[in-house]
């Protein structure tokens, strides 16, 4: 089974296992607001997206304008929107989980297995923004751009994923603190 998205879930607070009280509820509460921030900055680059992919359409085909820099465009957009609500994704347990062991384990081993994965996904995505934080700095520091005509830079696309994967880590480090839900 897969975790997904419904319209309860994304229209009120995170339903998944996050610190609530104390100073990690503070932390989530942060964290919450940041992840609610990117996922409207996240929609609003897949609907600019899909604006700009529409007037390429229109312009190509049927006002035979040449142009170069809407295909460049439409993907930064989309590896930010991405990267962007990966962290509001994982706060409603959206990502794709299988639940096959969820069934057949002990309540209690379950639980460690949740955690486990939890704890091994947060240092996986804390090394991916580790790495993407260093790609940006190079981009930054050496000017680099994209091989295109248009030569857009390579920090908006790094910068994107660094940011996007560091709150998506922080998000899955305070669930894994907290625990999954028995």
């Amino acid at each position: 089974m897969a975790h997904g998205i419904d319209a309860a879930s994304a229209a009120g607070p995170p339903p998944a296992d996050v610190p609530r009280a104390g100073g990690l509820g503070q932390v989530q509460r942060v964290v919450t607001a940041l992840n609610d921030l990117t996922a409207v900055l996240a929609s609003l680059a897949i609907a600019a997206a899909g604006l700009i992919l529409t007037w390429e359409v229109i312009g190509r085909y049927f006002l035979h304008i040449a142009s170069d820099w809407q295909d460049e465009l439409s993907a930064m957009l989309l590896i930010g929107a991405t990267f962007a609500s990966a962290g509001w994704t994982q706060a409603r347990r959206g990502h794709v989980a299988i639940d096959a062991l969820g069934h057949v384990l002990p309540a209690g081993v379950d639980r460690v297995r949740r955690r486990l994965a939890d704890v091994i996904a947060c240092v996986f995505c804390a090394y991916f923004a580790l790495k993407s934080f260093e790609l940006f700095r190079e981009a930054w520091e050496e000017g680099q751009t994209t091989p295109s005509a248009w030569g857009s830079p390579l920090w908006i696309p790094y910068g994107c994923m660094a940011a996007g994967m560091a709150l998506l880590a922080v998000q899955q480090g305070l669930q894994a603190i907290k625990g999954p839900k028995s």
